[in-house]
């Protein structure tokens, strides 16, 4: 399932608070999908790495009540009262003793004298055995308990995603050129760094560091790896030919259009976030310079920037002249 159906699925898995699984490959973004529903159902978040936890850290310490009877007292993470997502990330990664712990909080809601609160739901995640990260075989009774969802990334669902977070906007531009290199995860081959949604993520935040080519290009293949790392460079080496967005929201009518295809791609990526019902008129007039696919894409990005452009009469009348490819 993409990102947009999993957030779906959780939603209402939440209702029934129904314990879930998530299942998918190193870096796909699972623990953000549900921090995501999280603050967007306005629920707390306690997020719990079983893989660091030994378990006496879930049952907690024994100690003597008044009656001089032995009572464990539970860790102060585990939450009391409100309304949540207790979140086991990586837990087919721990070792069995701790998933063993895991298990009576999953099916029962209960861990010793540890009661889970009515209004949180129990939801788990981890690498699959196929992409050979170190995982415990689950147990049938424990996999039946569960709803399993496999979570596979998806680039319009990213590049949405991308926008609303100030992911690069040239790196946007290279994944739409090159989609298959959003997640390029092969097991067999033990590589150290892969293009993944989260290292692509890394590679933004690299490119405000201001480190200088080279070492931005050794960043840059050290986070995506070698090959997707040397196409990205060369992209933003093109890229430098690219007008600036000031330039081309200045003169829209005049200014050169780039013959490299990837090129007008960062173009558009760039000027799409520069669209609101002022500018609509000189994003209009470039569209209609574009051919018609960076056209599309161009008004596509921008109505997603600002919706409200729809209703202005640049739009409107772009969309009469394409008509078209629209329909």
């Amino acid at each position: 399932m993409k990102p947009s159906a999993i957030v779906s699925a959780l939603e209402t898995l939440l209702e029934v608070r129904q314990p879930t699984f998530l299942w998918g490959a190193p870096g796909v973004g699972k623990s953000q999908v549900v921090a995501q529903v999280a603050a967007a159902k306005g629920l707390a978040l306690v997020d719990i790495r079983a893989v660091l936890l030994d378990p006496v850290d879930l049952r907690g310490v024994p100690t003597f009540n008044s009656a001089g009877e032995t009572v464990w007292r539970p860790p102060a993470f585990l939450p009391r009262t409100g309304r949540g997502i207790l979140f086991l990330d990586e837990l087919n990664t721990a070792p069995p003793l701790v998933q063993a712990a895991c298990y009576q909080l999953i099916l029962d809601r209960k861990l010793g004298e540890y009661e889970l609160p009515e209004e949180w739901t129990v939801i788990a995640a981890g690498n699959r055995e196929t992409d050979r990260a170190v995982t415990h075989r689950m147990p049938s009774a424990l996999a039946n308990r569960l709803v399993h969802l496999d979570f596979e990334p998806d680039l319009d669902d990213w590049m949405a995603w991308a926008k609303d977070n100030g992911v690069d906007s040239r790196l946007r531009a290279f994944l739409r050129f090159r989609p298959k290199l959003l997640h390029a995860f092969d097991p067999k081959r033990n590589e150290k760094a892969f293009p993944s949604p989260r290292s692509w993520e890394f590679v933004s935040r690299m490119l405000d560091g201001g480190a200088d080519q080279e070492v931005l290009t050794a960043l840059i293949c050290g986070a995506v790896g070698q090959g997707a790392g040397a196409e990205c460079v060369e992209f933003l080496r093109i890229c430098e030919s690219m007008p600036s967005t000031q330039e081309v929201m200045a003169n829209p009518s005049q200014v050169a259009i780039p013959d490299d295809p990837a090129v007008v791609l960062a173009m558009c990526e760039a000027v799409s976030r520069e669209a609101s019902c002022e500018t609509m008129g000189n994003v209009a007039t470039l569209a209609a310079r574009l051919p018609v696919e960076f056209s599309v894409l161009l008004m596509r990005d921008a109505a997603a920037v600002d919706p409200a452009i729809v209703d202005t009469e640049a739009f409107k009348g772009w969309a009469c002249a394409n008509s078209d490819v629209l329909v």
